[in-house]
């Protein structure tokens, strides 16, 4: 495959409280700002971003309306009213602060901390097939060895996309778990700082010169999300996920394999196609009816990649 020369990555955005009870990020954007010079590591200037501070305060997901689904294009250029909800006001202002998104003023690259309470390990979640950030995930997963890294695209258009990351020229989520909400735990919150670390590592290699070598990246797509079992009179869930499939993210799920296990006693199994699970029994998936997504494994030839020269 071919050589692609990038522009200096020298502007990087490091958010965490997206989500205000998901603590490794909160954790280390503050640890990032109580180190001196810590805005500018080499020839990478970082801005560190404590994203829904009056969730963060509140130890709550977030206040009126989820913070990380506000950065589609239809709801940064809405109007602002007395009725606008806290969290979309604040993505217009995040969106005002590190972008606007798909400008050339936009900040470089933007890494939003993220928890799951899901046995996932460490996942890149990111929209387009971006050589950037997919250089990042195979360097990231070349050099972590503490847990399982894998990464997982949306295929939504950019103008759709909603999530904070979408706002800069390159972007991902990085979601860890298992970890509860409101929960901080030391050897998830090493595995965020590992994966911060080696972000910038991998950035300042890039402009200092540095080529990276394409080759095959494996890649998740997610095909559909999942809802529980429901009463059709009450809508309230009649089954949990089956001890079987419970903490197995990312491992085959047949057609025939328990997915459930009703209250009642009997077991649901998968119908239809071989896929993958992830995001299993997150718990702030409840809200939107998702027991799970899943999704095909497919790899990803990427080329080699390098600064471009003046």
């Amino acid at each position: 495959m071919e050589h692609i020369s990038f522009p200096p990555l020298s502007r990087v955005a490091i958010c965490g409280g997206t989500h205000g009870n998901e603590m490794s990020g909160v954790y280390m954007v503050r640890e990032m700002q109580q180190k001196p010079k810590a805005d500018q590591v080499g020839s990478v200037s970082i801005t560190t971003v404590l994203s829904n501070p009056r969730a963060v305060d509140a130890c709550r997901r977030y206040i009126d309306k989820d913070l990380n689904r506000c950065f589609t294009d239809d709801l940064l250029s809405a109007p602002v009213t007395d009725s606008t909800p806290y969290e979309l006001r604040r993505a217009q202002e995040l969106n005002a602060q590190l972008g606007p998104k798909g400008s050339q003023e936009a900040v470089d690259v933007v890494c939003d901390l993220h928890n799951t309470t899901a046995n996932m390990g460490l996942c890149f979640i990111f929209y387009s097939l971006d050589w950037i950030t997919m250089h990042i995930y195979k360097y990231i997963k070349s050099r972590i060895t503490s847990a399982p890294v894998r990464a997982i695209q949306l295929d939504i258009p950019m103008s759709e996309a909603y999530s904070l990351e979408s706002v800069g020229k390159h972007g991902c989520a990085i979601e860890v778990g298992p970890q509860p909400g409101g929960v901080v735990r030391a050897d998830i919150f090493n595995l965020v700082k590992e994966a911060v670390d080696l972000t910038i590592e991998w950035l300042q290699g890039f402009n200092s010169g540095s080529t990276f070598e394409g080759g095959e990246v494996e890649v998740y797509n997610m095909v559909k999300s999942v809802d529980y079992p429901r009463d059709p009179t009450t809508n309230e869930i009649t089954a949990a996920i089956h001890p079987e499939l419970q903490d197995n993210d990312f491992k085959l799920l047949h057609p025939g394999d328990p997915m459930f296990l009703k209250f009642s006693g009997e077991a649901v199994k998968h119908e239809g196609e071989e896929l993958y699970p992830f995001f299993v029994n997150e718990c702030a998936y409840y809200e939107k009816k998702i027991a799970c997504h899943l999704g095909k494994k497919f790899n990803i030839t990427i080329p080699s990649v390098s600064v471009k020269k003046d």
